[in-house]
């Protein structure tokens, strides 16, 4: 297809053809086919070559289009290292074309004739490459192109299509995990033939899902994918049971219930606010009907304390139009009477840091004027007992001499006593309701002689009590449990006994709660919705002291251990991580799996249990935080005596529920050992020494503590200790009696006592557990949480726990209508407490929490009165229609 001549002869020819004058010579005395022979060994634009009309070629061989300046571009040839389909042509490319357009048919012809050379050519490369195999050459052919404008409409070029079902479900390699696509080997899934992942994600991430497993359901299919994008989903996801239904006859039934349950309480709440009305009428010389009184200046989602006692005032309180000062109901009465309980002195304890060394039973102490540890005070200066002053007639004179108390409410007055009304009507009503507060009902768990079967599953020995029949928890198994167990349990929480209830995880999706994954779904980049929150405060349980520390350095060490400068294992304790506020937010997709595997959803819903108080309230109140809040901690199952990883024994204002969904175990380092027993010798020396009346043998210390390790050594989990409330009496007085003998803050020990349980600062361990026994009889419910476990905790009940392996338990507050008496005694208990002790404060507003729950019930039952009434009106006017229908009927046929 090159002319005879040669390239020169044919490209001269093409030239002189185009009108180029033959004297037009560059510099260097080459004719112009040179000057084109150059360009060629580079790019040449193919429209530049034919298009040489309204060009001057000037003196010094430069073209020059007519009113423009050319620009010039430099280019490398395919021997320099250009790119060899970059959109030019070769120099014999043109002679082809050129040879091409002389014979005919112009610049389209020549372009095809090249198109077929360049398939030609490139076929017999490739065949010479690949040998004997033409497939790869028949699938997809690269054309050397010029611009895309110049592209021949009527050839087709091969695309891939990366959407096309086919090649998505076959040929794409691209993992759904990472989102990379050079990983060659990849398990598809073949359910939605649409996700893949690769084997390094798969080993990493899912380790316990074998290939086979994942090619039948990918995680995508089975909604427990952890790739960061479905971590932070923030949508409901389908084929999730984090919901509640409730029927209409159930919802009726509930509403019943809880009337029942809190008519008592509501009845005393009642009472205080008549008391006390009737003191204003007699103040202010007014019949009781004509006392009305002020409205509070107060918004639905702002809280009122009381200045006196820190109780939360929810409806009737009296207010100084001076300063402002707020008195709850009590604080009014205890006034009148000449015993205010509330507001005494803050308290202050001293813990002196003496010292790392000190930690470990080094008996060299620092100086005495070294740092010390004290509470806080109150956040807001709280008024001494002796300013507020009670007239004869009854009236409050303010602590700032202004004025005298003036009576407000913050419910339209006399609500209460209307809620009062209605709920006594339909208690009246629903005297034999059907429900489990029914003393002569025999629970199940029972025979019939009242003794509970050794080989029943259900049940879970947690205490050796004499003549008690409560030895023994109520222990259901989650995919066991149906609609009609709830009954069953409540017979179990009417008598304040905790529940366990096991396998909870096998009734959600299955979504990991490893350390790694939770990270991942948490570490936010800073937008509009999410904030960085890589650092977490966390507690060191040795000295109890907190401390900030990266997410991803703590959680190295949840899986592989610390250690402190003396080689004793470091503990630490995730501090409000994340905080319960925002645990939807930060975690979505775990906060969804967390609802999932809550058993008994009526009472532990946060949002929607028809038997949970806690959501009865209205949406622009003030809500107290209820959770859902993680407690993440390390742990090991030996009792080390000093820094153990445990949570002290206290007592929660509500009912809560706790998950473990996550355990690590962690074995000390066997070069380690040897040390920490001679460290645990030094403690047990240094606290002969300094604790009072522990005078207990070394060696039987250390012996007994190998014992109780090997009966934890083979569970795992945490170890819980719950107390029964009528035991709490004597758990005080023991602590009381011994509290001498427990160290906190830096290790020190304790110096006083304000409440033995709402302190916090005490951990029972073994020997104080056998102690408590002999002495006073009363031992708690001790029994082992595993993976999965769900332990429910009646509000009322003091409880410790101690992780035997790395723990990550997910745990939510409720308010059930059995325990609300409960929630009334500890609120008392709180109000007592100094005014700058760290669980003073009222966070519950358990008796506003029981006006909505009572409100909300009326209403319910009032909505469905009124429907079922609207429903027979409607039958009723259906049933006048069709019989007047049939009766026009008969006069037609009659008149026929």
């Amino acid at each position: 297809m090159v002319a005879e001549d040669g390239p020169v002869a044919a490209e001269e020819g093409l030239m002189a053809e185009k009108g180029v004058p033959e004297g037009n010579y560059g510099d260097d005395g080459n004719a112009p086919s040179g000057r084109i022979r150059r360009t060629c060994a580079g790019k040449v634009n193919f429209a530049a070559l034919f298009m040489l009309e309204g060009e001057d070629i000037d003196d010094e061989g430069r073209r020059k289009r007519k009113g423009q300046k050319r620009r010039s571009r430099k280019t490398k040839s395919p021997m320099e290292g250009g790119d060899e389909k970059r959109g030019g042509i070769e120099g014999e490319d043109v002679i082809v074309i050129a040879e091409a357009a002389k014979e005919g048919g112009g610049i389209e012809n020549g372009q095809e004739k090249l198109d077929d050379a360049v398939k030609e050519n490139t076929k017999k490369q490739r065949v010479e490459e690949d040998g004997d195999s033409l497939r790869n050459v028949d699938q997809k052919v690269y054309p050397l192109r010029g611009s895309k404008a110049e592209e021949d409409k009527g050839k087709e070029r091969i695309k891939i299509n990366r959407h096309d079902k086919q090649y998505v479900a076959e040929v794409s390699l691209n993992c759904h995990q990472c989102q990379r696509s050079d990983r060659k080997e990849v398990v598809r899934c073949q359910k939605c033939k649409v996700k893949r992942y690769c084997y390094a994600c798969l080993t990493a991430w899912y380790p316990h899902s074998s290939h086979e497993d994942i090619a039948k359901a990918c995680p995508f299919c089975c909604n427990n994918c952890n790739c960061k994008a479905c971590l932070r989903l923030d949508i409901n996801i389908k084929g999730l049971k984090s919901d509640i239904e409730v029927s209409k006859d159930e919802k009726i039934q509930y509403s019943k219930y809880i009337i029942l349950k809190l008519l008592p309480y509501l009845k005393e709440i009642n009472e205080g606010q008549v008391a006390e009305m009737e003191t204003e009428a007699k103040i202010s010389g007014l019949k009781f009907a004509e006392v009305k009184p002020e409205t509070a200046d107060c918004l639905p989602n702002e809280r009122i304390y009381c200045d006196s006692c820190r109780t939360s005032i929810f409806d009737l309180h009296r207010s100084c139009l001076n300063c402002s000062s707020d008195l709850c109901l009590t604080c009014c009465r205890e006034i009148r009477d000449g015993k205010l309980q509330a507001g005494l002195e803050e308290m202050a304890w001293n813990y002196v840091n003496r010292g790392l060394g000190y930690l470990h039973g080094d008996m060299e102490k620092t100086d005495k004027s070294g740092e010390k540890i004290e509470m806080a005070n109150s956040k807001d200066g709280v008024k001494h007992p002796s300013g507020w002053k009670a007239n004869t007639d009854g009236s409050i004179s303010c602590h700032c001499g202004a004025s005298v108390l003036k009576l407000k409410c913050i419910f339209a007055d006399g609500w209460v006593s209307e809620l009062l009304n209605g709920a006594e009507k339909i208690a009246e009503t629903s005297k034999h309701l059907d429900s489990p507060m029914s003393s002569m009902e025999r629970c199940p768990c029972f025979n019939s002689e009242g003794h509970i079967e050794s080989d029943n599953s259900n049940m879970l020995k947690a205490a050796a009590r004499e003549v008690s029949d409560d030895n023994y928890l109520y222990c259901p198994s989650a995919t066991d449990v149906h609609h009609d167990d709830l009954r069953h349990f409540q017979l179990h929480w009417v008598k304040g006994e905790p529940v366990v209830v096991r396998n909870v995880l096998d009734t959600t999706s299955g979504l990991s709660w490893e350390p790694e994954v939770m990270w991942r779904a948490f570490r936010q980049i800073k937008n509009i919705k999410h904030d960085v929150l890589l650092d977490v405060t966390a507690v060191d349980c040795l000295d109890w002291c907190e401390g900030s520390i990266n997410v991803r350095e703590f959680f190295n060490g949840y899986k592989v251990g610390r250690y402190n400068f003396r080689n004793w294992p470091q503990v630490l304790k995730l501090k409000d991580w994340p905080t319960s506020s925002s645990f939807h937010q930060t975690l979505p997709r775990h906060g969804e799996e967390f609802l999932c595997c809550l058993p008994f959803k009526q009472y532990t819903h946060p949002d929607k249990g028809p038997l949970n108080l806690a959501v009865k309230l209205p949406k622009i109140c003030l809500k107290p935080d209820m959770g859902p809040k993680t407690y993440i901690a390390y742990g090991f199952p030996q009792e080390l005596g000093r820094g153990d990883s445990v949570t002290k024994l206290h007592c929660d204002m509500s009912d809560a529920v706790n998950v473990l969904t996550h355990t690590c175990e962690v074995t000390i380092k066997e070069e380690n050992l040897e040390k920490i027993e001679k460290l645990k010798q030094k403690h047990a020396e240094q606290d002969q020494k300094e604790l009072v009346s522990l005078k207990a043998n070394i060696d039987e210390f250390l012996e007994k503590n190998g014992q109780e390790v090997e009966k934890l050594e083979s569970e795992g989990g945490a170890l819980w200790d719950i107390f029964r409330r009528e035991d709490v009496p004597k758990l005080e007085k023991y602590l009381e009696k011994h509290y001498r003998e427990f160290r906190h803050i830096h290790c020190c020990p304790l110096p006083q006592v304000v409440h033995p349980i709402h302190d916090q600062t005490f951990y029972l361990t073994w020997e104080h557990k056998r102690k408590l026994k002999e002495e006073y009889g009363i031992e708690p419910w001790t029994f082992v949480q595993k993976l999965g476990d769900a332990v429910l905790i009646p509000a009322g009940c003091p409880h410790q726990v101690r992780n035997l392996k790395s723990c990550t338990k997910v745990a939510v507050d409720f308010v059930s209508p059995e325990n609300v008496g409960e929630c009334f005694r500890l609120t008392k208990e709180f109000r007592l407490l100094p005014p700058n002790h760290p669980t003073k404060e009222d966070k519950l507003e358990v008796k506003k929490m029981v006006i909505h729950a009572v409100n909300q019930a009326l209403k319910d039952l009032y909505l469905n009165s009124e429907e079922d009434d609207q429903a027979k009106e409607e039958k009723k006017a259906n049933g006048k229609t069709r019989a007047g229908k049939r009766g026009r009927g008969k006069c037609k046929r009659r008149g026929s």
